[in-house]
């Protein structure tokens, strides 16, 4: 069986375990399948708000896409949520995205 389908399976049982719905994303995007991507990190982030990994990986994705808009509202959101989980680091990160957009 395939990481996506592991992965979507494990979503069957659970749907809000944001680890696997990331993953799940992570899969989409190694795939090329941006949509399915975005679709499954904004899902993430829906159902787990501070779940900080998904707004930088969606960022990059639509960066990639050259949706710089978009982008950048999901990196705003990402750092509120670093904020909220104090996670620095991450923060540090987005933010240079952020600069990288201008």
């Amino acid at each position: 069986m395939d990481r996506i389908a592991v992965l979507t399976e494990i979503l069957a049982q659970n749907p809000k375990d944001a680890f696997a719905r990331y993953g799940l994303a992570m899969a989409y995007a190694a795939e090329g399948k941006s949509e399915d991507a975005l679709r499954e990190y904004g899902t993430a982030i829906e159902n787990t708000p501070d779940y900080v990994p998904a707004y930088q990986m969606s960022a990059q994705v639509l960066m990639k896409l050259g949706r710089m808009d978009e982008a950048k509202a999901r990196l705003e959101a990402g750092m509120a949520a670093c904020e909220r989980t104090g996670n620095a680091h991450a923060a540090s990160e987005m933010q240079g995205m952020l600069d990288e957009i201008g």
